[in-house]
């Protein structure tokens, strides 16, 4: 099978089930932004040499899949999207990004005013990611007030996850810069 389907040279692409919506439909720019997001932390993630921040950007990432296939997904079709075995976002997924805030702020790392990204190579890249995250937010937040987001955890994690790369670059910033 090839990449080339050829179906999207309508303008239109494929969602959960079979579903074809316009390449510029809310519910394809809150995918694609996620999509962008979980690119920006790869690249980070390939550029940092820290286990800590590495595992859990990795772990984010898988987090991100589930998140981009309920995105992927029309209210109409998340039962069958459950019932086929597919997880959703759920309030553990943003209490573990809760988590990893607190254990970093309980480092005691200090900042003061603005914080200027590109300190190190890996403190710009998750601040790219995090410029990244609050658009895919900002995606959702229009999905949502267009009556067509099930799911309000999804923001919530967004946001959370957003707070949590801001941390993620400073604590880094505080760190032996990159070689």
């Amino acid at each position: 099978m090839s990449i080339t389907t050829k179906k999207g040279d309508d303008g239109t692409t494929g969602l959960m089930f079979n579903r074809r919506v316009s390449k510029s439909h809310p519910r394809v720019e809150a995918c694609g932004s996620v999509d962008e997001l979980n690119a920006a932390i790869g690249l980070a993630r390939a550029g940092g040499r820290n286990d800590f921040v590495c595992q859990n950007l990795l772990a984010i990432q898988k987090d991100l899949v589930v998140l981009m296939g309920e995105l992927a997904t029309e209210a109409q079709d998340l039962p069958r999207y459950v019932n086929d075995g597919f997880l959703v976002v759920a309030p553990k997924m943003t209490a573990l990004l809760d988590g990893l805030v607190q254990d970093i702020e309980a480092q005691n790392i200090s900042y003061k005013g603005w914080a200027t990204p590109g300190a190190t190579g890996l403190s710009a890249a998750l601040d790219l990611a995090r410029t990244v995250c609050r658009r895919a937010e900002r995606r959702v937040c229009a999905l949502q007030e267009a009556g067509q987001l099930s799911n309000p955890e999804i923001i919530i994690y967004l946001n959370r996850l957003s707070d949590l790369l801001w941390l993620l670059a400073r604590w880094s910033e505080s760190r032996k810069p990159d070689p």
